[in-house]
């Protein structure tokens, strides 16, 4: 039951607990629990920390604290050997996967630089697709989107104008741009470039509190 104080709605035990479980239930709650290395690498660092504090290491000794020492690191490596480092940033994991249907390690400011490179000798074709690939690439390592394994320049486009949703137009252009020149074999111009190195600028300069909700 819900009582009323004036125009103030108080929620009783049972409507809050039954809020709160609808809140915790959001998908973007589990996608932030630490996983179980999180945990257990938390909890050896706070076993560590209490055992060499002055109180322990004096009771336990020298000799004793090198063979815990070294019996912990050598759990952990086997840990790291067997499952794999713990989870990181998801824009790093990301930053180094395949793009646009290539494996493609150079980070957004390096495809910049070689896109740029390219339109300076009018190799406008391949300066568009390194441009586009730098909006996407930025995207990713900005934690911005979170495109799927195989995703297209459009995917990609739409996935950044829910984002941009004032550039929503501009980076589908941009996308057009891309699939023109890599798969229809269309050649480039250096307006159509100007255009996409434009859109990559301003979306560049945006802040994530500056995106229109």
């Amino acid at each position: 039951m819900i009582a009323r104080y004036d125009d103030l709605f108080v929620p009783d035990g049972d409507d809050a607990r039954r809020w709160a479980e609808q809140e915790l239930a959001n998908p973007k709650y589990a996608d932030a629990k630490p996983t179980w290395f999180d945990l257990v690498a938390r909890d050896v660092g706070r076993f560590l920390a209490d055992l060499f504090s002055s109180d322990n290491g004096a009771n336990i000794g020298p000799s004793a604290l090198i063979i815990v020492t070294v019996l912990i690191a050598a759990a952990l490596i086997a840990a790291l050997v067997i499952w794999g480092r713990p989870r990181g940033s998801r824009a790093v994991r990301r930053a180094r996967a395949d793009l646009l249907g290539e494996s493609d390690d150079r980070t957004a400011a390096q495809l910049r630089s070689d896109s740029e490179r390219s339109a300076r000798a009018g190799d406008w074709s391949t300066a568009t697709i390194l441009r586009y690939r730098a909006i996407a690439r930025s995207l990713v390592e900005r934690d911005l989107i979170d495109p799927a394994p195989g995703a297209t320049a459009q995917s990609i486009a739409r996935d950044a104008g829910s984002v941009f949703t004032d550039e929503a137009s501009a980076v589908r252009r941009a996308a057009e741009a891309f699939d023109d020149v890599r798969y229809l074999g269309h050649a480039a111009t250096a307006e159509s470039y100007q255009e996409l190195a434009a859109t990559d600028e301003r979306l560049r300069a945006r802040r994530l509190e500056a995106v229109p909700t």
